[in-house]
């Protein structure tokens, strides 16, 4: 059952005057190109506050008992253009999880147990980010999958909202993060668990869900192949796939949010160096891997000393090989422009080897040591954007000079024991969800 906001649509045009009385930049007439921003946010959206149980209650009912005074969020996790104007396509992560330290370890916490991850059609309406549809993520028999751990050996324990009672791990359990939709209306989703790519039908039942070689899941209600490269069994926890990507010809790229934990935790933390992999639908298999270089974690974000903080969380085709790719912290982001080439494909190398030493993570400078690395080039540092939300994880192209980037808000979920209150309601971070619609000052190359 999906549900459904249906509201009659409102044209809003935005003054170079009004984005002045609001902050934001406008294109000026008589100032120097090389002085003007290289974007700008010409409209901002935000979804109203849409309490979590009767989202989910209405999708499948009966699922949430008690959503602890959650509202919707978490679907900026990924954002694709749904054919009309101002129409997307979005997706929620795994729901509201936070991090409570209890003793020397850090406790994974699932507020709302029951949650199920769902695909979220919207639509701006003036500042609004209205739910047009919403489809429930649901297993071969239609139950909900979800979102929580699925291994005991490989994932995060989970536990209550207060980190005081574990709950039961969940095979069918997703962590969703990237969307896009098939010619044919199916959904390609990705997931940071396995990590794996789903394929989920125009309903939202899960497909097929490709795994890792050697992951070894069992008792999920649907299809599990393992077709992906074993190098990526050693994603670091909780980093798995994040960014996804339909190439024109019907290919799928997905980026692995960071480096592999390869050999080790030690390895993954400081490395720079992560992988994209491209998929064939037809083949169901992976045909190409390329390697990622980012930049260091003080250009990305200058507030940040730690590599570890680096993620890929949005990668977005833009022509038939190139691809925009969203480098950021929690606090910034930069967008940058590869070109996927036949001559970098690394996929059954040495560097898919685990065995390999030292690891492809390992190495300070790939390049240096005969590792085909992807040329980049900086299209824009959307840090230097007034208006532009931090925690951007969703971006889409509209046009050649237009972008719409969607953040995650965690559910207005905050890590420690202070997120909620004495009662167990939650504290809100007062985070919103919003979509803004960024102008750039030079065209994309197509």
């Amino acid at each position: 059952m999906a549900l459904r906001f249906l509201r009659r649509p409102v044209a809003v045009v935005i003054p170079v005057a009004a984005l002045a009385a609001l902050g934001l930049p406008g294109q000026a007439e008589g100032v120097p190109a090389a002085h003007r921003p290289a974007a700008r946010v010409t409209g901002t959206a935000t979804l109203p506050a849409i309490p979590l149980g009767t989202f989910s209650n209405r999708l499948l009912p009966g699922t949430v008992g008690d959503d602890r005074g959650v509202k919707l969020g978490g679907i900026g996790s990924d954002i694709f253009p749904a054919g009309r104007p101002g129409e997307y396509w979005t997706v929620t992560d795994r729901g509201p999880n936070g991090q409570i330290k209890i003793g020397k370890d850090k406790r994974r916490t699932f507020p709302v147990p029951g949650f199920d991850p769902a695909i979220v059609k919207v639509k701006v309406v003036g500042d609004t980010l209205k739910v047009l549809t919403a489809i429930p993520v649901t297993t071969s028999h239609g139950a909900p999958v979800t979102g929580l751990s699925n291994q005991a050996s490989r994932d995060e324990a989970p536990f209550t909202y207060d980190a005081s009672t574990p709950l039961a791990y969940n095979p069918n359990g997703l962590d969703t993060e990237g969307i896009v939709r098939a010619d044919d209306g199916t959904f390609w989703l990705v997931d940071e668990y396995g990590p794996s790519l789903v394929h989920v039908s125009a309903k939202g039942r899960v497909l097929t869900r490709y795994v890792p070689k050697g992951l070894g899941l069992t008792g999920a209600d649907y299809p599990v192949v393992e077709s992906l490269p074993a190098i990526l069994l050693q994603r670091k926890v909780n980093r798995g796939f994040e960014g996804l990507t339909l190439l024109p010809g019907g290919d799928l790229v997905m980026a692995v949010q960071s480096p592999l934990s390869n050999p080790d935790k030690t390895a993954g933390e400081s490395s720079l160096t992560t992988r994209l992999l491209r998929f064939s639908p037809r083949h169901r298999a992976v045909t190409a891997e390329y390697v990622y270089r980012f930049d260091p974690v003080n250009v990305v974000d200058p507030s940040e000393t730690d590599p570890s903080e680096l993620k890929i969380s949005s990668v977005v085709a833009v022509g038939r090989d190139r691809l925009l790719v969203e480098e950021r912290t929690d606090k910034a982001a930069r967008l940058q422009l590869v070109t996927l080439r036949g001559r970098d494909d690394v996929l059954g190398r040495s560097w898919d080897d685990p065995a390999t030493a030292p690891s492809l993570e390992q190495l300070a400078d790939p390049a240096a040591a005969g590792v085909p690395v992807l040329a980049k080039k900086l299209v824009v540092d959307l840090n230097t954007v007034p208006g532009v939300p931090q925690k951007i994880e969703g971006v889409a192209v509209v046009d050649r000079s237009t972008l719409v980037l969607v953040n995650d808000n965690d559910f207005g979920m905050t890590d420690g024991p202070g997120a909620f209150d004495a009662a167990g309601r939650l504290v809100d971070s007062g985070v919103r969800t919003t979509l803004v619609r960024v102008r750039l000052d030079r065209p994309l190359p197509w």
